[in-house]
């Protein structure tokens, strides 16, 4: 896909890497040193520039604290389940910024496979870790939130926080599954956490065809048999805390993310949910990092046509495109069909993927990192002398 670039001797350039994670087989800081290690073995003398990126998905805690200069913290923490562990968050206590993956709270995958059910489960452990933040001085939060196994509209959270749920007979409600007799929510005596900002590209609801519960239940073990009474409990949720708040969080795009943790952070936490991109844009000054730069490489497991309509890797290639920085997309696999095809609106300067001219899809999930890094010399060697300023 040459735009027309000239070709001359090689000479230094600077060259920023942003990869996103190769889900199952990559995270993005592993995915970087990959690319890296390819492209410096291709164009030794080019200078290199790793920004690791995430949506607010899994891996959103390391990636920003690598791109922003926050120290991991770990504090006694809980898993979805209530089981104690070690769990990591980080910080810049000078400038009272902290980061917040609640995966690594109420993550999936911490749990074994099959063994819980999300009746079972609740978000304490996220509550936990706004609280350690608030503690330890940070004004500011920003929170991923992907790779939930639980789906109790922030209930756990919220609880751990100094928020009560009561039923009828003013009894305080202890598990989700109870909220569909919710008929009064108490606030906390005092605010303990940061302002949180929540990073999400997920537009769900909280309720509904399209909602947290149908949507993405399923993969956290919710039957459709369990979709009425989950559906009973955010309903109520829903109309008891829009009496009490005087705001329906429900019905804002976002609000089903992680098992509607989306809606509970936003009811009771303050927060705002923005586009996990643009948080990470923002955060990292990623505009100026581009128009610095003399090329761009971007990557992720699967080039499709999502990711040209706002997915990282696609919206990472818009800005090059508006910088008039020639940038490049690395996969696993392309799966573009007919797109991409108009010279007039193509994102990126060249596409390449390592399924199947490097190796089969199984090779490439088996050792994703050692067939990235050939895929990323093999490109610095076919376009080692070009010229991207002409």
């Amino acid at each position: 896909m040459n735009s027309g670039a000239t070709f001359f001797s090689a000479m230094p350039r600077r060259i920023l890497i942003v990869p996103d994670k190769f889900k199952g087989s990559l995270t993005a800081l592993e995915a970087a040193g990959a690319i890296a290690r390819g492209w410096a073995a291709a164009c030794p003398g080019d200078s290199l520039v790793l920004l690791p990126m995430s949506d607010g998905g899994d891996g959103f805690g390391p990636v920003m604290a690598e791109a922003i200069g926050l120290e991991e913290q770990i504090v006694k923490g809980i898993d979805a389940t209530g089981k104690a562990r070690p769990t990591s968050w980080w910080l810049d206590s000078e400038a009272g910024q902290a980061v917040v993956e609640t995966a690594q709270s109420n993550g999936l995958a911490l749990l074994p496979k099959g063994q819980f059910h999300p009746f079972d489960l609740d978000t304490r452990g996220v509550g936990g870790l706004l609280l350690a933040a608030g503690q330890a001085g940070a004004a500011r939060c920003l929170t991923g939130i992907g790779g939930s196994a639980t789906n109790d509209g922030g209930f756990g959270m919220a609880r751990v926080l100094g928020w009560v749920f009561r039923d009828e007979s003013g009894k305080s409600i202890e598990q989700w599954p109870g909220l569909d007799g919710l008929a009064a929510i108490e606030s906390p005596a005092s605010r303990a956490w940061p302002s949180v900002t929540v990073a999400s590209d997920v537009q769900n609801p909280l309720l509904g065809v399209d909602g947290a519960t149908r949507v993405y239940g399923p993969q956290k073990g919710m039957r459709p048999e369990d979709f009425a009474k989950a559906d009973a409990c955010f309903g109520r949720l829903a109309k008891v805390a829009a009496e009490t708040l005087g705001s329906d969080f429900s019905v804002t795009p976002g609000a089903g993310a992680a098992g509607g943790l989306g809606f509970g952070l936003m009811a009771f936490a303050g927060a705002t949910i923005e586009s996990g991109f643009e948080v990470f844009a923002e955060a990292t000054d990623l505009v100026t990092k581009i128009g610095e730069a003399d090329f761009v490489v971007t990557a992720e497991g699967a080039i499709d046509e999502q990711s040209l309509m706002g997915k990282g890797t696609g919206q990472v290639a818009a800005l090059c495109r508006r910088l008039g920085k020639p940038c490049i997309g690395l996969a696993g696999q392309l799966e573009l069909g007919k797109v991409e095809v108009d010279p007039g609106q193509r994102l990126f300067w060249r596409l390449a993927a390592i399924v199947p001219d490097l190796a089969t899809e199984q090779e490439a999930m088996a050792n994703a990192a050692y067939h990235l890094e050939r895929l990323a010399k093999r490109e610095g060697n076919l376009i080692a002398g070009t010229d991207f300023t002409g």
